[in-house]
């Protein structure tokens, strides 16, 4: 028969193993946006992750919204097969200076729709890509965007997301600039990133995790295994003390 000390201990694991496994998979399962060429004030291609969360409805449709107070002036969007993009443009006021002359307005969203039959199937994620700038000098740019499922669900992931704080239940994806280095980010890259065709096919999920755990998975891990260690030391006390007992 199991011992009582026993029986705590692997109650305690389980509930342990329950509890990590909910803090990482939830690591890197929210819609995220990313560059490796973006810098203040120049061009960058910019990459946003879409997930699919569901169990039983896929993705088919993705908002995202674009800066109205600092615009981007030039913006494209890459093609992905089996997606339609539009963009909404917003009149600029005052108009920005552009090559070619005053630039009037700016793209402020941009939605993807997926073709009839397509989407992001449960389990898998997709990426959508543009090319935009001139970049603002801060270093860090929100944008929000809004996900939406074939059941009609909405999911807005429009929640800002403070340094120094835990992060948002639906954090908006948020872009960090890098501080520009030997013209990177400029018309060159512009120009690399509107050319490139996007062949890639929906990959699984597990692929997305290579954003790494996020502050609640490593706490939960941190918090599982000081349990685990605390319940141990516990279970060996008791044991002892059964032994001097029963001599």
């Amino acid at each position: 028969m199991t011992s009582r000390p026993v029986r705590a201990l692997l109650a305690l694991t389980a509930t342990t193993a329950t509890v990590l496994a909910l803090g990482t998979g939830t690591a890197g399962a929210h819609v995220t946006v990313s560059s490796t060429d973006a810098s203040p004030g120049g061009f960058g291609e910019l990459t946003f992750r879409v997930p699919t969360e569901r169990d039983t409805a896929s993705t088919v449709s993705v908002a995202v919204q674009l800066p109205t107070d600092t615009p981007f002036a030039f913006v494209s969007v890459k093609p992905v097969p089996g997606w339609t993009a539009t963009t909404t443009t917003t009149p600029l006021d005052p108009p920005v200076e552009g090559e070619s002359g005053q630039i009037t307005e700016a793209v402020s969203q941009i939605t993807w729709t997926a073709d009839a039959g397509a989407g992001i199937a449960p389990g898998q994620y997709q990426s959508f890509s543009i090319s935009a700038g001139p970049l603002p000098d801060v270093d860090a740019l929100s944008l929000p965007a809004v996900q939406t499922y074939d059941d009609g669900e909405e999911v807005a992931w429009i929640e800002p997301v403070v340094d120094g704080q835990a992060e948002p239940e639906r954090p908006a994806p948020t872009l960090t600039l890098a501080a520009a280095s030997d013209g990177a980010g400029g018309e060159a890259a512009e120009t690399s990133a509107d050319t490139t065709t996007d062949t890639s096919t929906d990959t699984p999920a597990a692929e997305a995790a290579d954003d790494g755990p996020s502050g609640v998975a490593v706490a939960a891990l941190v918090v599982g295994v000081l349990a685990l260690l605390a319940a141990l030391a516990g279970l060996a006390v008791a044991l002892g003390s059964r032994r001097r007992t029963a001599g």
